[in-house]
């Protein structure tokens, strides 16, 4: 019996082309599986253990050894701890009690069933083996041919490699049929698939940039490099561009001679418009670039709330924004900044606001009056820490004021900081414990969430996110991720 397992683990792996340690593992299963069938009303683990050598083989019943604290889930292959403690001293939860019972005899096993689990092993393994082939060219773009459609999308093919482009991940309103030649970018390899575990896009950023990496030989040669890219697939992308020659124009370099380079890429994208703009370290210039073809007028830069204002006059206000918000989203998508289009009009409102707002700051916290107030705001002080702590030497040189009134306003701010951090500390005071060491949280996250009555892990639970923003000018994603946070103790508990 040990000879005929032997041959017809070797028959098979030179049938296969696969190892021989996977038709013995597959064999192992088949009769684990088989020896199951003798307990009809137990979900036992069985293992076989087969010889390599000789093709003798063995079966234990067995059972996870799991913590006394978590109890047996599976009674029929669990073991409690210290039951198991009982038996070895030396066994630690994880490992497995092991019991020999009598083997099938191979001859009685079912036939059809036993040869059913090694040919889907060996599938599998060549399945395997195949995508590992494949993978290992480092291909970043497959080229095939769709084979057919399901409910998930399209099967690519690419030799003997399936691959997945799902609906969402194709160029709106592109028609592609049946035996059509198409190219996409390879977004993720999902092992664990049953079908195709290759997954395709054709609407990520990355394609785009891909695609101008094959037709750009500058890019391989580490002239030029695409920094980055945004999209909306089918309609308009940007791509950023930087050159390490000096001697190369970027912009035109990817635009080719008579626009072929981005021509090309055009077409492989459904006819998408591409703007190709000059990546800059400086943010404030990267984003004027961005948001070409519109001609800016003025630009401030927010970077605590990593945001700009970006001021365009009548003319340039639609280019800016573009058709139902594309242009400014795109520019924002690319460089990482929030950006919000006004006019000078909206701009000196906001501006006026934003000093009216300081003007009343300086005048109750420093009492000074308004011309005072004035006169700081004039001189660039928009904060009491800048009054408080800025060289003495740079608010000497104010002509309006002399020595004494410096050293008096610096004496109040300081001050007036002091006794703010103090009723900081004290609204700080009033929040739980559990809600202030909630990971992610900071003192001042808390006083805002004091100020605003949330005083209790629960109040901030029952918070919807766009309350939470309104109230500690946080981003959207850290609120949704504080609020799940918060959250955590009801579904634990």
């Amino acid at each position: 019996m040990s000879r005929e397992v032997l041959m017809l683990a070797d028959a098979l792996a030179r049938e296969k082309n696969v190892d021989q340690a996977i038709v013995f593992e597959a064999l192992e299963m088949a009769l684990a599986s088989a020896t199951k069938k003798r307990y009809p009303t137990e979900d036992v683990d069985i293992r076989v253990s087969i010889d390599r050598e000789s093709g003798e083989y063995e079966t234990f019943r067995r059972w996870l050894v799991v913590p006394d604290e978590a109890g047996l889930q599976e009674p029929d292959k669990e073991i409690l701890h210290f039951e198991a403690l009982e038996q070895f001293p030396d066994m630690e939860v994880g490992e497995y009690i092991e019991e020999q019972i009598e083997s099938l005899a191979f001859g009685r096993i079912g036939a059809q069933a036993a040869k059913q689990v090694i040919l889907q092993r060996i599938r599998d393994a060549e399945r395997e083996q195949i995508l590992n082939d494949y993978l290992e060219r480092g291909e970043k773009v497959m080229t095939g041919t769709v084979k057919r459609a399901d409910k998930n999308g399209l099967i690519i093919e690419s030799g003997r490699v399936e691959a997945l482009l799902r609906r969402d991940q194709m160029i709106p309103k592109e028609n592609l049929r049946s035996g059509d030649r198409v190219r996409a970018y390879i977004l993720k390899v999902d092992r664990e698939a049953r079908g195709p575990q290759i997954e395709l896009s054709r609407t990520c950023p990355d394609f785009l940039i891909k695609l101008f990496e094959n037709e750009v030989p500058e890019m391989e040669q580490g002239l030029l490099e695409i920094k980055g890219a945004a999209r909306d697939p089918g309609i308009r992308a940007k791509i950023a561009v930087i050159t390490y020659d000096k001697r190369i124009d970027p912009i035109g370099t990817c635009v080719g001679v008579r626009g072929t380079r981005v021509t090309a890429v055009r077409n492989e994208v459904a006819g998408e418009a591409v703007d190709i703009v000059l990546w800059s370290e400086d943010p404030a210039q990267f984003v004027i670039g961005a948001l070409a073809p519109a001609q800016v007028s003025s630009i401030v830069v927010d970077e605590e709330r990593h945001a700009m204002d970006v001021v365009v006059d009548e003319e340039n206000l639609a280019i800016a924004i573009g058709r139902s918000g594309q242009n400014v989203r795109l520019a924002s998508e690319l460089t990482g900044w929030q950006i919000n289009i006004m006019t000078p009009e909206e701009s000196a409102e906001k501006t006026e606001k934003e000093a009216a707002s300081v003007r009343q700051l300086f005048m109750d916290k420093l009492d000074v009056d308004q011309e005072v107030a004035d006169i700081l705001i004039e001189e660039g002080f928009n904060t009491l820490e800048e009054v408080a702590y800025v060289p003495l030497s740079e608010m000497l040189e104010i002509d309006s004021f002399d020595e004494d009134t410096v050293n008096e306003l610096r004496t109040r701010a300081r001050d007036s900081l002091l006794t703010m951090e103090l009723a900081k500390e004290e609204r700080v005071g009033e929040v739980s414990q559990d809600l202030r060491s909630l990971e992610g949280m900071t003192t001042e996250l808390v006083a805002k969430l004091a100020d605003n009555q949330v005083h209790t892990r629960d109040d901030l639970a029952e918070l919807a996110v766009d309350e939470l923003v309104e109230a500690t000018q946080i981003d959207e994603e850290t609120a949704k991720t504080l609020i799940m946070k918060a959250r955590e103790h009801w579904f634990t508990s």
